[in-house]
């Protein structure tokens, strides 16, 4: 039986002769049913007309990400450490040239993932890269719509996975909402790699937070108060966002200060000010 795939947000539920009635992901607000409705696909009908593109993204960094562009289009990262490799956030479309040129570049010991937007086919990339731990913030274990063995919840501020490699609960768009930050990484200035938790702004100088994205739902002061303090005893040099070059290549940690500080200006206004 197949595993099917939403169309819309990439996420593969558990096997089944036919598709589920709806989408968990898709009917809650934060995301959106596709204008067509709920549409679904297979690993298999993926691989007939998409494949992964590898490109590197920074020191130590290939992002992996699928086109034609599917579902929410984010892209993957596999991070290079002394410690080994680890699997930042997932994509839906999982294939043997995909893996095997994840293998030569060492492999992975660990799946990590920002929020459940991002969950896509995460137990096949844990399969296909050797049953490998799936870490997710225990915030979000009700968005896990495939649930397995290798799903390791975790709770409070942090969670080292290895030396210089720590996991942030920031929440925010998700109450699991998390980022990760690599001390080795920008050649050993720091990197934080933040899917949409903290999303890089198209100036790829400052970051902004939203609750919902597709449905333009801000995020109150609080909870940006919060995801500034939970990065703030980091030192990075450079964020890492969810799609292809959406970076900040430089003096990272002070634009998360900066913008932080202005989203709560703009929010706080009267109008005409």
């Amino acid at each position: 039986m197949p595993n099917f795939i939403c169309s819309t947000c990439g996420t593969q539920y558990p096997e089944s002769t036919l598709p589920p009635e709806q989408c968990v992901i898709c009917t809650e607000e934060r995301q959106y049913v596709g204008w067509n409705g709920q549409l679904w696909t297979t690993l298999a009908e993926l691989r007939r007309d998409h494949r992964n593109k590898l490109q590197p993204e920074g020191p130590g960094l290939v992002g992996i990400g699928t086109e034609p562009a599917f579902a929410i289009g984010q892209r993957a990262l596999h991070i290079r450490t002394s410690q080994g490799g680890v699997l930042w956030d997932c994509i839906s479309l999982v294939d043997d040239a995909t893996v095997a040129a994840i293998q030569a570049l060492g492999g992975v010991r660990a799946i990590a993932i920002s929020h459940p937007h991002y969950y896509a086919s995460m137990i096949e990339w844990s399969h296909a890269l050797g049953n490998v731990p799936i870490h997710l913030h225990a915030g979000d274990a009700q968005w896990v719509a495939r649930p397995e063995r290798q799903v390791m919840f975790w709770e409070g501020p942090t969670r080292e996975l290895m030396p210089g490699v720590t996991l942030i609960h920031c929440g925010g768009h998700f109450a699991g909402g998390t980022v990760l930050h690599w001390a080795g990484g920008a050649d050993g200035e720091g990197a934080l790699l933040s899917g949409d938790i903290i999303m890089v702004g198209q100036d790829r100088r400052t970051v902004s937070f939203m609750y919902s994205y597709p449905n333009y739902i801000p995020l109150n002061a609080a909870a940006v108060r919060r995801i500034g303090d939970a990065v703030e005893p980091f030192e990075f040099e450079q964020i890492y966002g969810g799609w292809f070059g959406r970076n900040i290549l430089s003096a990272g940690k002070q634009a998360v200060r900066y913008s932080v500080r202005r989203y709560l200006y703009a929010i706080s206004r009267r109008d005409g000010e």
